[in-house]
């Protein structure tokens, strides 16, 4: 038994063994080969197709989205271009309201200043009338009592008041042009 159980080593096997697993092996490996390699080489080929194709969507994706960009971009510039015509248009239009505003209140002023200037006119003319008739009536109540008659009489009352009056005013009216 020593003998037998040195000839049999179970990490070795016999050659007839050996060639009917060898055959068997070679045989499931073409059967597999022949049914399962087709098989995975299509599911492959799809995924390698899907792959790509998904790479070449996205590039177009990418391209298309590029473009869009500098469409976008090249509205945003003419916003940005129309707001700052729009602003630069506001502005001289505000320039030339305020201009004309200006130009308005200078015409309201000078109308006023026309018109204070009228009305101070109209209002000295009336004072130097209501004068003249004052320091007349004052004139012929003093003349009245100093030469002791009575100079009542309208029309030689107002012709004498009158040219002593005018005469005042030239004199006043000279005297000024003399001094300068």
């Amino acid at each position: 038994m020593t003998l037998a159980s040195e000839d049999f080593n179970p990490l070795v096997p016999k050659a007839p063994e050996l060639v009917i697993g060898l055959i068997c092996f070679f045989v499931v490996f073409g059967l597999l080969g022949m049914k399962l390699l087709p098989s995975i080489e299509k599911v492959l080929s799809e995924r390698r197709d899907q792959i790509e194709g998904g790479m070449e969507r996205a590039g177009a994706a990418q391209a298309e989205a590029q473009a869009l960009l500098e469409q976008y971009r090249a509205e945003l510039a003419e916003a940005r271009h129309e707001a700052a015509r729009i602003v630069e248009k506001s502005r001289e239009q505000g320039a030339a309201l305020i201009g004309e505003m200006r130009e308005e209140g200078q015409r309201q002023r000078e109308a006023i200043v026309a018109a204070g200037h009228a009305q101070i006119e109209a209002d000295k003319k009336q004072a130097t009338t209501a004068l003249r008739q004052d320091v007349g009536s004052l004139a012929t109540e003093l003349a009245s009592r100093i030469v002791g008659e009575s100079l009542q009489e309208h029309a030689r009352q107002s012709g004498v008041i009158d040219r002593f009056l005018d005469d005042l005013e030239a004199k006043a009216a000279a005297s000024p042009a003399v001094a300068k």
